[in-house]
């Protein structure tokens, strides 16, 4: 989608009242020419919708740090162009001249990309227009008869997705429909996949991207943002997603597989309370079945985050949230066979451990049998056993190599 060309004007003609889309326009053909274009585009829209939503999208996407969202509308990140974010909450503007910027899109006026993010769930609008409601709207429009209606921001994704250059789910009630779409909810809320369908294609070919979290990681939102910013601009490739539209490599590992508590589970020692240190399995944690990488980005800023903070996995970056992971806080049925099998590995693997830890906590020169010179606490010589246990493990470690200290002149260790 090539830009639309605007002859040059006085700083004098800029509207600053009207709409941002409009000052965009009028502020493209002011810009000074004295620096290098960094690439074919310099703008890029992004209209922000919010379906049955609580915010929390939004909230996460403010805490963004890598990058910030700051540097994103600033247009300062080398080579990724300026975002203009038309955003319910977070725009200056309101009334006409803020919904004009979405009938703009609509019509298809404003000569540069841009990407639907969609927060929350895509509720059945139908069910609520039966008694002459809405479940959630975005402006109003006027009817034949002069009365006002409100637009369904649902409509507003039926009239902007197919021209977008992306649209993107954000959070899991956009994603996979999330809370607002559990069992028994009165709505008909969907996702937006759901609602665009599987033969759903951008203008530059996407089908739908999927950002799951509740909320999601900020980070997560704005680098995948970044990412897609950088394949409209021609300098990167599209990045790889799954195949269900999730970034790749964001989503392509467990909760448990990057959890600082993994280890207390192969180890087989399990927490019984919250507030404790192991494995948080057994308390009702589904981390080792779990597409996420809050354990190891955390929730803001590299810090927080559920199970760094002694909070259990329940599992809400997945499809099948919340329905298919009641009742929380309930030990999942897949970690008795699990959780048992790790207990019988590591009732002998982690006394075996402990031993060679044990000597590894003792200087070469102070050998098996003399005394410790700490003056923090006295600590005890390792028994015969230990002795001839590690003595075992220390002769296999060498095997093939030399013991540091050996001479191969004297005759120690192996040649």
């Amino acid at each position: 989608m090539s830009e639309e060309r605007l002859e040059p004007s006085s700083a004098t003609q800029i509207d600053w009242f009207a709409s941002s889309t409009d000052r965009e326009r009028q502020l493209r053909a002011e810009r000074e020419q004295s620096k290098l274009p960094l690439g074919p585009l310099d703008v890029v829209h992004v209209f922000w919708l919010a379906g049955m939503s609580c915010d929390g999208c939004s909230i996460a996407v403010l805490g963004a740090t890598s990058p910030p969202i700051e540097q994103l509308l600033s247009g300062s990140i080398p080579g990724a162009p300026k975002i203009v974010l038309h955003h319910p909450v977070l725009s200056v503007e309101a009334g006409k001249a803020f919904v004009r910027n979405f009938e703009m899109a609509e019509r298809n006026e404003l000569g540069v990309p841009y990407v639907v993010a969609f927060e929350g769930s895509v509720a059945d609008e139908r069910l609520a227009a039966q008694s002459g409601g809405y479940w959630s709207a975005l402006g109003a429009e006027e009817q034949e008869d002069g009365s006002h209606r409100p637009i369904p921001t649902a409509d507003w994704l039926g009239r902007l997705a197919p021209n977008a250059a992306a649209v993107l789910a954000v959070g899991t009630c956009a994603t996979w429909g999330g809370v607002p779409a559990a069992a028994g909810n009165p709505t008909g809320s969907m996702s937006v996949m759901d609602y665009l369908g599987s033969d759903y294609r951008s203008s530059y070919g996407l089908p739908v991207v999927n950002l799951p979290g509740c909320s999601p990681i900020g980070d997560n939102i704005t680098e995948t943002v970044m990412t897609i910013l950088l394949f409209l601009q021609g300098l990167g490739p599209l990045p790889e997603f799954d195949e269900l539209g999730r970034p790749a490599w964001l989503f392509q590992s467990t909760v448990h597989q990057q959890c600082g508590r993994a280890g207390f589970y192969e180890e087989g020692t399990f927490a019984e309370h919250y507030g404790e240190k192991e494995c948080l399995v057994e308390v009702g944690c589904w981390g080792p079945v779990v597409q996420c990488n809050i354990t190891a980005r955390g929730a803001i800023n590299h810090m927080g985050g559920c199970m760094n903070t002694g909070g259990i996995c329940i599992g809400c970056t997945m499809p099948g949230f919340p329905d298919r992971f009641a009742p929380f806080y309930k030990t999942p049925p897949g970690s008795t066979l699990s959780s048992n099998s790790s207990r019988l590995v590591g009732s002998f693997i982690r006394p075996l451990r402990r031993i060679t830890q044990e000597f590894q906590n003792r200087e070469p020169g102070w050998g098996a049998t003399k005394d410790v010179p700490s003056g923090w606490g006295h600590v005890k010589r390792p028994s015969v056993a230990k002795r001839v246990v590690h003595a075992l493990y220390e002769r296999y470690q060498f095997l093939g190599s030399r013991k540091p200290g050996d001479s191969p002149y004297t005759g120690g260790g192996e040649s």
